[in-house]
């Protein structure tokens, strides 16, 4: 369900295992990036009028609600299956721009689901 020579894979593992404590492991096909809880899935798909549309090139990451709405409102954001009516977002990697939007939304994630120690780690390797 995914090469592992995807440019767009190998800048989102990079960016996501630079996280304390992360890893990496497929689940359901796809390449899921966790703690103790996944806070971003690699590709996934979105049912549309009854039919799986599939993103393959995209990052899936549970954000808080007023950012999850925002983003709904963009072209390149959908509702994944099954994970979208838990409250995470599916955000297409379409080209080479936005890397920096997607580590936010990796770092909100991340935030959501890491748990307090971790966070703390995060927090003290900034400046």
């Amino acid at each position: 369900m995914f090469d592992e020579a995807d440019p767009f894979l190998g800048r989102l593992r990079t960016l996501a295992l630079a996280f304390p404590g992360t890893a990496e492991k497929v689940s359901h096909g796809r390449p899921a990036f966790y703690t103790t809880k996944v806070f971003a899935y690699y590709g996934g798909s979105a049912k549309v009028d009854g039919v799986h549309q599939q993103h393959e090139q995209s990052v899936i990451v549970l954000v808080d609600p007023e950012e999850r709405a925002a983003l709904l409102a963009e072209d390149r954001c959908f509702t994944p299956a099954y994970l979208g009516a838990y409250g995470w977002v599916g955000v297409d990697l379409i080209d080479d721009n936005g890397w920096d939007e997607v580590r936010e939304l990796l770092d909100a994630s991340y935030r959501r689901t890491a748990g307090a120690r971790r966070v703390a780690l995060l927090d003290a390797r900034r400046p």
